[in-house]
């Protein structure tokens, strides 16, 4: 069997073909940053018309890298949320014609729990229970993955996401969009404590905050016409990993757990990668991330959490399967 995984919950177009071992034949993904870039952020009409462009055709493109033809799918899976409604609907669409054309099982699925099987993809010998960390421009959360089938959220950010809050400190500096990236790179040649900024709710509990992060950095921006933005970048950049490794290594010994998974697109931070190794050894955790292609919205984790809830269930939705823009692991 041959698993089609449709990921458009967001600014990624993405198509993928996965074989029920793992395999990756193929992963493709298109990004619609540059379509945003001048908006300073996604805007969801655009994006929407954008997916319903690009998808059709790079769902062929991965049947010709995987050299597979419509004859050798065996299901859809595609991400039913949470997302963006409009970009949402495109792909559960599309993946709705394509499961009644094929005469194979539709499968929706979770975008947050797919983040999670993308560890399963990079380490498929690691199995729960673990701590995850999904941790993206929308999302942030610690979540206790006691089996495939088993999610409970122990921790989450109260207000912005850890993505969210680097892309808007980057437009308030001027480094466009998305800012992660170009962060990350600038911070690589910063000095991570010329800036002093607040690390919200870093001694209680495991909800994480960064808002307050945010506004800090506007009001020192106000207070300073001259500055380094590395150092800035470094200082704000290493605001949010401390307080992500503090929750995380938190989490995992209240839980008693002794590997954790960080995934989602900014799991593909140096610096955030650089912290959790280090601590890892100091205190006896294994930490594992994803290899980068893996780390940001794509289908080929769409596809293997499509074929676990398939081997799970026994069968996949209906046509009647809707997308959710607010679907959580809880759901």
């Amino acid at each position: 069997m041959n698993i089609l995984g449709i990921e458009t919950s967001c600014d990624e177009t993405s198509a993928a073909v996965v074989r029920p071992n793992g395999t990756i034949l193929a992963n493709l993904v298109y990004s619609q940053a540059q379509l945003h870039a001048s908006y300073g952020g996604v805007v969801p009409e655009a994006a929407s018309r954008d997916h319903l462009r690009k998808l059709p055709p790079l769902v062929e493109e991965a049947l010709h890298t995987a050299q597979i033809d419509w004859s050798d799918i065996g299901a859809v899976a595609v991400t039913c949320g949470p997302g963006l409604i409009g970009p949402l609907l495109v792909g559960v669409s599309y993946a709705k014609g394509l499961s009644w054309t094929c005469a194979v099982p539709l499968l929706g699925v979770n975008h947050l729990a797919a983040h999670l099987f993308a560890h399963w993809l990079a380490y498929p010998e690691i199995e729960p229970p673990f701590l995850g960390l999904i941790v993206s421009g929308g999302h942030t959360s610690l979540v206790h993955v006691a089996s495939w089938d088993a999610f409970r959220v122990i921790g989450a950010t109260r207000d912005d996401a850890a993505g969210e809050a680097l892309d808007k400190f980057g437009r308030q500096v001027g480094l466009g969009y998305p800012a992660g990236p170009r962060i990350d790179a600038l911070a690589a040649a910063g000095n991570p404590a010329a800036v002093s900024l607040p690390r919200p709710l870093l001694d209680t509990g495991l909800d994480m905050s960064f808002a307050g992060l945010k506004t800090a950095a506007v009001y020192w921006l106000r207070e300073h016409s001259s500055f380094s933005l590395e150092d800035l970048c470094a200082s704000y950049l290493e605001a949010v990993v401390e307080v992500l490794t503090v929750k995380a290594f938190r989490a995992a010994r209240m839980v008693d757990l002794e590997h954790i998974a960080v995934v989602g697109g900014v799991a593909a931070n140096s610096r955030l990668r650089e912290a959790f190794t280090r601590q890892a050894a100091e205190r006896e955790v294994q930490v594992h991330f994803p290899p980068v292609a893996l780390c940001t919205d794509n289908a080929a984790m769409v596809a293997a959490y499509g074929y676990h809830r398939l081997q799970s269930e026994g069968q996949g939705d209906t046509l009647r399967l809707r997308p959710e823009a607010g679907l959580t692991l809880r759901d």
